[in-house]
């Protein structure tokens, strides 16, 4: 399951919510998003669970808990959707 975590201090990395999931079970994979040319956090990232028992889990637990000062914003992650961002002309 891709889990939506949102609300992230901007020194928070991947390597910090890979522990703050994995003791809910296996965190397959861990991305914090970035400004494209500062690298700067956007304050928010996802985190990807294979197993939803444990994906559930860990958005009840991590969801408003205080994480470097600020409350996580965890919930599951909706579907891409397609279109991108591009202007109309």
């Amino acid at each position: 399951m891709n889990i939506f975590v949102g609300n992230l201090a901007p020194e928070v990395t991947e390597a910090e919510l890979t522990d703050a999931f994995k003791q809910f079970g296996q965190v397959k994979e861990v991305q914090v998003m970035r400004e494209l040319f500062s690298g700067a956090s956007k304050g928010f990232g996802f985190v990807e669970m294979p197993g939803k028992a444990h994906s559930l889990a860990a958005i009840a637990a991590l969801n408003g808990k205080d994480f470097h000062g600020k409350p996580l914003r965890v919930n599951e992650a909706r579907p891409k959707m397609n279109g991108g961002g591009g202007r109309r002309r």
